[in-house]
């Protein structure tokens, strides 16, 4: 693989973090770049590792997840160098990201995950978004296997959770 064609594969990548107002997990970036077959697994790996270790993008794990995030410094290279990607693959990018925008930020914006805390977990699990916690709640339960099992079904009853409590709250006291 070339220099050249890493630089590319970052940029891209780049491009597509600077162009959302939320992270993106491995899979979202992958699925894109693979499935239009710009490059390899192995090589796609290279070039985000590469640009965690030089502070272009901030990556964070949420149980099963890495989330990554552009940074200051990766927003100015972007600036600098996005003229090295061409307008068809910018089109490519950017067709992707309106077509699964909400796909793309539902999976971003609702996330949990657990740790141990005296004899029991805490499962954490909230809904965000753009940066702004909407709702976080912390509970806490006796196993392990109950915190996952928390954490895995917030996915898809967080909606009507939140639903709920605005329903609740606001409620006159009649």
């Amino acid at each position: 693989m070339t220099t050249e064609g890493f630089v590319l594969y970052k940029l891209m990548i780049l491009y597509m973090l600077d162009r959302v107002d939320f992270p993106l997990t491995n899979s979202q970036i992958s699925q894109f770049i693979l499935g239009k077959e710009y490059t390899s697994y192995f090589n796609l790996q290279i070039a985000i590792n590469e640009l965690i270790e030089n502070d272009f993008i901030k990556l964070s794990v949420e149980r099963n997840h890495s989330l990554y995030e552009i940074t200051e410094q990766g927003k100015e290279a972007i600036q600098l160098f996005e003229f090295k990607i061409s307008d068809a693959i910018k089109l490519d990018i950017l067709t992707y990201l309106k077509e699964q925008k909400i796909e793309l930020r539902n999976e971003s914006a609702i996330s949990s995950d657990y740790y141990p805390s005296n004899n029991e977990y805490i499962a954490q699990c909230s809904i965000k978004e753009r940066n702004q916690t909407l709702l976080e709640i912390k509970l806490a339960v006796p196993t392990q296997e109950q915190a996952i099992q928390v954490c895995d079904s917030w996915r898809e009853k967080s909606e009507k959770i939140y639903q709920y409590l605005i329903q609740e709250i606001w409620q006159s006291n009649d």
